[in-house]
């Protein structure tokens, strides 16, 4: 085993048990006023606690610092950080009666027709800046190829974040996502910057399957944004633009297309997303 895989084994172990730590932490906070907030029924009408998102959010990015290379170490902490302090506000704002229609892209343009200014829109506000920001400080060389790489980045880090979000509507489905894109990238220059979201991402899948915990828009959101940044230090500017291309249409589609509804009709997917998890 290469001194490389070793760290990167460490620090998956590091963030795994972190994360264990918290989710024990967040099941005793869970029947406490603190964690009443955070309580929500999840589609088969089982009780959930939206406090493994926080979890998940700061293991994942705390790791993903100390993995990543040197140059990219700050724009890790901002985008896990910004990612996960405005999906938790909106995990939070969003739940509130008024905002009950404020969904999807559809949802927050109408909001901000109507002179309101959603949870949601929040959210795509300060994960969008987060990713400019990620962009400018993992800028590569000058002119208009750093013009292009700096809008890959940032549509990297911040369609990403959003289509991890969009998969946590069924138990254990965007932890999986997370687990296997963060496993694919684990190897290469970049790839400590996913070691650590891999492990507290598998750490945070059994209770996820379980019912006991979602991840929410915290820990989806900052999981997200987190491998979007990876993705972005993938060398060919091709193909980032293909993967960028991937990541738009599957947004857009989402706003017509039910991925729940296609997912069950896609034998392997079926199987994949079901894989774990509790009986409705």
């Amino acid at each position: 085993m290469t001194g490389s895989v070793r760290t990167r084994a460490a620090l998956a172990a590091g963030a795994a048990g972190a994360a264990l730590a918290g989710l024990a932490g967040a099941d005793t906070l869970t029947t406490r006023p603190v964690g009443a907030p955070w309580r929500r029924t999840n589609y088969a009408g089982r009780p959930v606690t939206l406090l493994g998102g926080p979890v998940l959010a700061v293991t994942a990015t705390g790791s993903a610092v100390l993995g990543a290379p040197a140059g990219q170490r700050v724009a890790a902490a901002v985008v896990g950080a910004v990612a996960g302090a405005v999906g938790g506000y909106d995990d939070l704002a969003g739940a509130r009666p008024e905002q009950a229609r404020d969904k999807g892209l559809a949802g927050h343009l109408a909001a901000l027709r109507a002179g309101r200014v959603s949870a949601g829109a929040v959210k795509v506000a300060g994960i969008g800046a987060a990713a400019a920001v990620a962009a400018v400080l993992t800028r590569r060389g000058t002119g208009a190829a750093a013009v292009v790489d700096a809008v890959l980045t940032t549509g990297l880090v911040a369609g990403t974040a959003n289509l991890v979000n969009l998969l946590d509507l069924r138990p254990g489905r965007a932890a999986k996502a997370a687990v296997l894109l963060s496993a694919a990238t684990v190897g290469g220059p970049a790839g400590g910057l996913v070691a650590g979201p891999l492990g507290a991402g598998l750490a945070v899948l059994p209770a996820d399957l379980g019912e006991r915990v979602m991840l929410g828009d915290c820990g989806a959101n900052a999981v997200g944004a987190l491998l979007g940044l990876r993705l972005a230090a993938l060398p060919g500017r091709g193909s980032r633009a293909g993967l960028l291309g991937a990541v738009t249409a599957l947004t857009l589609a989402s706003e017509k297309v039910s991925f729940t509804r296609v997912i069950e009709s896609t034998p392997g997917l079926r199987e994949l997303d079901r894989l774990g998890r509790r009986r409705a």
